[in-house]
């Protein structure tokens, strides 16, 4: 209900609704105090009250419920503490807590650091006061801090060292004292640091963060000194940081020179600041649409990266089924950081499928790159779960692969033709009707995901390729520094020998796939050496041996067996066209999996015709 222009006070009675997993109230004209009955909500996971008029204090209650990970009080008229018992309660907050742009006073209590899998803390533009709690160091699952705008004072405490996830960093306009700690330039992570307008003196660090000008503000102060050539700071003495060699007139001479010679860029970057701190509220309260999730949540959700919870291994990682707090079941890729090149696939997963949408390709929900516990990298991608497993599981059944009678896992003729014309109508769209063409680079079985109804959805882009320009033929002599693209078996021959990728790629491996789905032979089956592969094996078959090839299939049709019916009865009608779609079919797999690429097919043309093939199946 965010978003529109409810006035008057939040009802009491949205308290009694005792399942309730979310309530967007935010972007309102909302008066009054926030319900105490929101404490009756124990399975509540995010409340979002931002942009209303609400006033009064937090209410004491909000400690019960104990699911939530999302609190955004933001952008209200809040008043009083912020309250020690709320955050002792609270423990389950790891997205975001954000009580920005309100009236709190007081300190920030010591409480805050039992929040230890909190990524986002926000308590910006109160009034807020005193030092920062050594506490806070405890909240190392922190990649957003914003602390600007109140009226701290005193040092940095010397735990916040530890915050080693941080990634947007702003302590501006307090009254911070001393020198910047110079342990900000190992936070590797750390995108934008904000220290303008506080009492700092000394030399400002020149590494990590600090060697980006556009990433660094150190703004309002003539008291720091030194820095990368850009910030234009002086230059320091040896006993500049202990506050002598300059006289007081001369320190007032300096400050007001270049004060008055920095004023209109300060005005300036703070007119810029306020406008983008104020558009990422707006964003942060209005971001519903995207699942956030945490290292700490993730955690939860697989119990634990448990074993018993894993259903897939891949090159470069794990994938788990996991249970968020809302219930929803979700399918977690967790990366294995020490596999070479498992960064470099995360973010090309990441970048293929933010922008793309097809009912054949697995929904991706969200993505965490963050730390774990023990501080070192964790970056995993979640999708939306598939309750078939994959195509791998339903070609090659074993007694792992089952349904839930118990059976083993199998798929009728018309089955495995609709996914094999599912998989075609995503590589068709991804080739021929994206923005920027991409290049899939690793189609085999394990990687099509079937839903409940066994419809195909092709997933695991960390091999895959954005091509600026369409092409789908490039020249052989042109050697690729990214090695063999793909699996053995299903990566087109040209890769081997040095090619760039191309979707005369894919069209290979989807040629590949199409033999293995209709004769139940895996191209890395043992049969195949001495120069025989799967082409070459179903294309010496066709026509007179279809049968016999694809004799390990389950074709059923109803109760019937087709594949005995077509042996005892090749007369019948309907065997002769099931005989018929079976030759055709093979034909396109023979037709996409030729070793020149230049006399491959294009994915357009086989989907088109793998759907008029079962057109006249049906038919």
């Amino acid at each position: 209900m965010g978003k529109n222009n409810f006035e008057g006070s939040i009802p009491t009675d949205l308290g009694k609704v005792s399942r309730l997993g979310q309530i967007f109230l935010d972007s309102n004209k909302f008066s009054g105090s926030i319900p105490s009955s929101f404490g009756n909500l124990t399975v509540l996971n995010g409340l979002y009250l931002s942009g209303n008029n609400l006033n009064g204090t937090i209410p004491s209650s909000l400690q019960a419920c104990h699911g939530l990970e999302v609190l955004d009080l933001s952008q209200n008229n809040l008043d009083g503490k912020i309250p020690p018992q709320l955050l002792n309660g609270l423990l389950s907050l790891s997205i975001s807590l954000n009580l920005s742009t309100n009236r709190f006073i007081g300190s920030l209590p010591v409480e805050i650091g039992k929040l230890k899998a909190l990524g986002q803390l926000d308590i910006s533009n109160n009034m807020i006061s005193g030092e920062l709690p050594g506490s806070l160091g405890s909240c190392q699952s922190l990649e957003f801090l914003h602390l600007q705008g109140n009226s701290f004072n005193g040092l940095i405490p010397s735990s916040m060292k530890d915050l080693r996830g941080i990634r947007d960093l702003d302590l501006s306009r307090n009254n911070f004292s001393g020198d910047i700690p110079q342990y900000f330039e190992g936070f590797r992570y750390l995108e934008n640091i904000n220290l303008s307008f506080n009492q700092f003196l000394g030399a400002v660090p020149t590494g990590g963060v600090f060697k980006n000008a556009t990433a660094t503000s150190v703004a309002g102060k003539a008291r720091l000194c030194g820095g990368i050539a850009s910030l234009r700071l002086p230059v320091c003495k040896s006993n500049e940081s202990k506050g002598g060699g300059l006289s007081r007139k001369m320190k007032i001479l300096i400050s007001l020179v270049f004060g008055f010679s920095l004023l209109g860029v300060v005005v300036l970057l703070c007119l810029l600041l306020l406008g983008k701190k104020r558009k990422e509220a707006k964003l942060s309260t209005s971001g519903n649409s995207v699942l956030q999730v945490s290292y700490a949540t993730l955690l939860k959700a697989t119990d634990g990266l448990s074993s018993d919870n894993m259903i897939g291994v891949g090159a470069f990682g794990s994938v788990y089924k996991g249970i968020l707090a809302d219930d929803r079941v979700v399918a977690v890729k967790v990366l294995n950081m020490l596999h070479r090149g498992a960064s470099k696939s995360f973010m090309a997963e990441c970048e293929a499928l933010r922008n793309i949408r097809h009912r054949n390709l697995v929904k991706i929900l969200t993505a965490c790159s963050s730390i774990d516990f023990s501080g070192n990298d964790f970056k995993a991608l979640v999708y939306e779960y598939m309750d078939n497993g994959s195509l791998e599981e339903w070609l090659h059944p074993s007694t792992k692969a089952e349904d839930v009678t118990g059976a083993p896992k199998t798929s009728s003729l018309i089955q495995r033709l609709g996914i094999a014309i599912d998989v075609a109508s995503a590589l068709d769209y991804l080739h021929n009707h994206c923005e920027t063409q991409i290049i899939h680079c690793d189609l085999k079985p394990s990687n099509v995901l079937l839903d409940s109804d066994l419809n195909g959805h092709v997933s695991d882009f960390g091999l895959s390729r954005f091509l600026s320009k369409p092409t789908t033929i490039v020249s052989g002599n042109q050697s690729s520094s990214i090695g063999i693209r793909g699996s053995v078996g299903y990566a087109a021959p040209e890769y081997g020998m040095g090619s760039e990728v191309s979707t005369c790629g894919d069209v290979y491996s989807f040629g590949i796939l199409l033999l293995e789905m209709f004769t139940g032979k895996r191209p890395t089956d043992h049969m195949f050496s001495d120069g025989l592969n799967i082409h070459n094996y179903v294309k010496t078959a066709l026509p007179e041996l279809v049968l016999e090839i694809s004799e390990s299939l389950v074709l059923q049709e109803g109760t019937a067996n087709v594949a005995e019916a077509l042996k005892q009865s090749r007369l019948s009608v309907r065997a002769q066209k099931i005989e018929e779609c079976l030759t055709l079919i093979l034909g396109l797999g023979i037709a996409c999996s030729v070793e020149s690429p230049t006399n491959r097919m294009d994915t357009s043309d086989v989907a088109s015709e793998l759907q008029s093939i079962r057109r006249n199946l049906l038919g």
